[in-house]
């Protein structure tokens, strides 16, 4: 398994899911977004290994208040992630009630958390506003978890958005979306994606100053010898 250190990891919410994704489809991976998941406040970036939360539909004998104080209860996942780490939430896309709201959201803030990532719905959004964390979801909604579902553990793999997460993969996040990235292949992913992004900083530049794209992107031969001369001479 690869482990990317904190650098690396801010590389990847820098350069962007649009880019990582091509990245994984080049590699075979092409079930990797976390499909409903949207930015709940826009302008926030994160990547960070994944802890996974499972909330199963409910039933009535279990989903009950007294739930949430039992043995192995979402408070006890809410202290149980570590720093650095994305919270994501298996919810079956359930948009009905509201997984974490704002005193669970800030908990997980203050416990160094980098966000949430989930397809279903989360509540108390002034005070979500409030405390600033990064979090995507699928809607808001009034009712709490147990209006409709149940927590069923922490530390497994989970579907989310029709993609599996294992725990330990690394989630990226920005205004497109969030998607999946294997921790086997997040270096190899890096390496890719950095090579791309400068790349296509060049496109840009060059159809910026009015040149087309038929031949420059993709590149054929020519435009790909033109783009590493380009390249060199920045080196120096």
């Amino acid at each position: 398994m690869s482990e990317l250190t904190r650098d690396g990891l801010e590389r990847l919410a820098a350069i962007g899911t649009a880019t990582l994704s091509m990245q994984l489809v080049k590699r075979g991976i092409r079930r990797h977004l976390i499909a409903g998941a949207r930015p709940l406040m826009p302008g926030q970036r994160i990547a960070g290994p994944a802890f996974t939360l499972r909330f199963m539909p409910g039933r009535e004998d279990v989903a009950t208040p007294e739930s949430y104080t039992a043995a192995g209860g979402l408070p006890e996942a809410v202290e149980a992630v570590p720093e650095g780490a994305v919270v994501v939430m298996e919810s079956h896309g359930v948009l009905s009630s509201g997984l974490l709201g704002d005193i669970l959201c800030d908990r997980l803030r203050i416990r160094g958390a980098r966000g949430a990532v989930t397809d279903g719905a989360m509540r108390d959004m002034p005070g979500l506003r409030r405390v600033g964390w990064p979090v995507w979801c699928g809607g808001l909604t009034p009712p709490p978890s147990i209006g409709d579902l149940y927590f069923a553990g922490w530390g497994m793999p989970v579907g989310c958005g029709g993609t599996a997460v294992f725990p330990g993969d690394i989630v990226v996040a920005d205004e497109d979306g969030a998607i999946v990235v294997p921790a086997g292949l997040a270096a190899a992913v890096l390496d890719g994606a950095v090579a791309q992004d400068a790349f296509e900083q060049w496109v840009i530049a060059e159809v910026a100053g009015g040149r087309p794209v038929t031949g420059l992107y993709p590149p054929t031969p020519a435009a790909a010898e033109e783009y590493e001369r380009h390249r060199q001479k920045l080196r120096g």
